[in-house]
């Protein structure tokens, strides 16, 4: 494989199975100013050699690939030191919450659906890439239901060592708001908000964004917030 030269803006990586989708995405993407796409790959294995060989900001990833599913592709890519700048951002057919929960342990950033609208696609592209998380407001929902439904007591303890403002901002997060959505709803500056997630992150042990989700979710915050 030979190394494309490095493009200008976001460079974006599309691993899929299916060549039409890839080719279809690599059109969409091309044609907006600031992002490139720097590869395409048709099974994990491949994936994993393009993102080493390319360095791509963010990865398109499907989850039913060959050798090697869009899942356990994403844990690799994620969990790999030459790869740590990369953001990946999961693409399926299906919501089901076992995809969406072992995506975000996975490293994930974000999950869309395949027929998500091209307009939020791009944006998930650039939220992702700038260290936010982005998800179908369908698949949020069913994901915090998940979480809510589940039999015995909540893990809890984890949010304890925050403060109300933090808590207030990982409730929000857990929500799926972007940073001028969270500080517009708080009346703070961005910069605040970057402040108050950068001390989330740190206290509960977070790598990225993602992370705070799944903390939100298991220290059952949403449910004591309603």
């Amino acid at each position: 494989m030979s190394v494309e030269p490095a493009g200008p803006g976001i460079r974006v990586l599309i691993a899929d199975d299916q060549q039409l989708l890839r080719h279809s995405l690599a059109i969409l993407i091309d044609s907006t100013p600031g992002l490139t796409v720097v590869g395409q790959a048709a099974t994990g294995n491949d994936t994993v050699a393009l993102a080493l060989e390319r360095r791509p900001d963010v990865i398109l990833m499907d989850i039913r690939m060959p050798d090697g599913d869009g899942i356990e592709t994403t844990r690799r890519i994620t969990g790999h030191p030459e790869l740590r700048h990369t953001s990946v951002v999961v693409l399926s057919m299906f919501a089901l919450d076992e995809y969406v929960s072992a995506a975000l342990r996975a490293g994930a950033r974000g999950f869309l659906l395949k027929d998500a609208h091209p307009d939020r696609l791009i944006d998930a592209i650039r939220r992702t890439q700038a260290g936010e998380s982005l998800f179908a407001p369908s698949i949020l929902t069913r994901f915090v239901a998940h979480y809510l439904d589940r039999p015995g007591p909540p893990p809890g303890g984890r949010i304890g060592v925050l403060t109300v403002r933090e808590t207030e901002v990982l409730s929000l997060v857990a929500r799926g708001l972007s940073n001028d959505e969270i500080a517009r709803s708080l009346t703070i500056s961005v910069k605040t908000v970057k402040t108050h997630i950068g001390n989330l992150l740190t206290k509960l042990g977070a790598r990225d964004r993602a992370q705070l989700v799944i903390a939100a979710y298991e220290s059952d915050l949403v449910a004591r917030r309603r």
